[in-house]
């Protein structure tokens, strides 16, 4: 069974940073040929698209909420994808997923992620202002 696993989440203030962590393992899946994208989830709101990358080296895409703020990398070796969150704000706050979708990267699916297979159960990010 395909299975992705984030790390890294936690409490910190508004104007710090963190580093998220995805890796993925298992089944049939190769890291390599798929849109690898991070997604985040409020309580009581929809999800929403934060970025994704192409994993075997296209460019990064992100939504405008974090463009200039978040930066998302991969390492394929080690089947891992990354992404850097600097200057947080509280509406940053939400449990981050991790997803990955065959092919190429479209706008279309960063908007909520829709019809994926490959989900991470998430990590918690929280910040206080």
């Amino acid at each position: 069974q395909v299975q992705l696993v984030e790390s890294g989440g936690g409490s910190v203030q508004a104007g710090g940073s963190l580093r998220l962590s995805c890796t993925a393992a298992g089944g049939s899946f190769t890291f390599t040929g798929y849109c690898m994208g991070w997604f985040r989830q409020a309580p009581g709101k929809e999800r929403e698209g934060v970025a994704m990358i192409n994993a075997n080296g296209g460019a990064p895409y992100y939504k405008d909420i974090v463009k200039g703020r978040f930066t998302i990398s991969q390492d394929n070796a080690k089947s891992t994808l990354y992404l850097e969150m600097n200057s947080l704000k509280p509406e940053d706050s939400a449990m981050y997923y991790c997803a990955a979708d065959a092919g190429r990267c479209t706008w279309w699916w960063l908007q909520r992620g829709a019809n994926t297979e490959y989900w991470g159960k998430g990590t918690l990010v929280t910040i206080s202002s």
